[in-house]
């Protein structure tokens, strides 16, 4: 599993916060990703993390997974997917590996993928989404059968619409794959020219694509879809917390222990973390409030506050993604709404 990166998109988050520890549904999209690799049996795991947000990873995962033992690998700089790989070759030995990228979130989990990979006989298979618009990401020709023909990064004329999710299944091959190319212009290993070099020594590639949902969660608009996808699809109501006899819970709503809602009213699907104070409020649905969160005042819908946010009096907010430990509150009374996008220890006063 792939945990490195700076997550440059998602600035001024990921200032101080790992990309995959970014929480969806109030859930780091490394709670995701590893529940998907324990479903399919994998229980010998490398993490592969940089020297900057590494030990935030660890300490992640020692609370998500503390059942899976876990090797951590560090990337001293971000040389490439296959570069990732290419560091963790003792660990990996000569067995089948998956390579997950630890900021994808899908639908479905890889069951079936890994299945597909373990019933064929091809050297690698490459897991494919059909999009839209092609040219932004890594694109694949495939043939009647599905055969990986060539791959080409963010072309401008894709050949198809069937795009690199960021999941693998390898056999061996691809470490003499890897270890036959140079870094591309942009001075990385590319896994893309790794899995092209098996394709033209004539080895298989195959692909499978996927049918459910996968969600890139790189910029404020992708995490805020992500965490309405996730709480549309996985929510299920659970009120652990304290509601007074004022307060209206309705619908798919976790309320997560040591959580208050008083004289509030918070519609679903949404998740309260826990230890939050929700007073006087309307919580609005695809709302994720991290622990320790205190929201007085105000009403919030298709938001994502990470842990420790103070909002008070705000009226309306939404669309908004604020940062840990940040403080936004009103001064003044005016009642447009707010699209906000805050970094951690932020204050913004209105």
């Amino acid at each position: 599993m792939l945990s490195g990166g700076r997550g440059t998109r998602l600035r001024p988050l990921t200032h101080t916060i790992a990309k995959q520890l970014i929480p969806v549904a109030n859930k780091p999209i490394l709670y995701y990703v590893m529940r998907h690799i324990r479903d399919v049996g994998i229980r010998d795991v490398a993490v592969v993390v940089s020297p900057e947000t590494g030990q935030q990873v660890r300490d992640a995962l020692s609370k998500l997974s503390p059942d899976v033992p876990l090797t951590y690998i560090v990337q001293d700089q971000p040389k490439g997917l296959a570069h990732a790989v290419l560091i963790s070759r003792e660990f990996l030995g000569n067995d089948p590996f998956v390579m997950y990228l630890g900021d994808n979130l899908i639908g479905g989990g890889i069951q079936a993928f890994v299945e597909a990979f373990r019933a064929g006989d091809s050297d690698a298979l490459i897991l494919l989404k059909e999009v839209p618009d092609a040219r932004m990401f890594g694109v694949a020709a495939v043939d009647s059968n599905g055969r990986v023909v060539r791959l080409i990064e963010k072309p401008t004329e894709p050949p198809s619409h069937l795009a690199l999710v960021g999941i693998y299944v390898f056999g061996p091959a691809i470490h003499q794959a890897i270890a036959a190319i140079t870094p591309s212009r942009r001075g990385e290993l590319e896994i893309t020219d790794a899995i092209q070099r098996l394709l033209d020594t004539g080895r298989s590639v195959r692909s499978f694509t996927l049918d459910g949902w996968w969600l890139d969660a790189g910029k404020k608009d992708d995490l805020l879809e992500a965490n309405r996808v996730v709480l549309d699809e996985w929510t299920v109501r659970q009120i652990d917390g304290e509601v007074d006899a004022e307060s209206v819970v309705t619908g798919r709503v976790i309320v997560e222990t040591g959580a208050q809602i008083r004289r509030s009213r918070v519609r679903g699907p949404s998740s309260i973390g826990a230890g939050a104070l929700i007073e006087d409020t309307f919580i609005g649905p695809y709302t994720s409030v991290g622990q320790g969160c205190t929201v007085s005042n105000s009403a919030l819908e298709h938001c994502v506050l990470l842990d420790a946010v103070r909002v008070e009096g705000v009226g309306r907010m939404e669309d908004s993604v604020i940062g840990r430990n940040a403080v936004v509150r009103r001064l003044s009374r005016d009642h447009q709404s707010l699209r906000l996008m805050i970094g951690d220890d932020a204050e913004v006063l209105l």
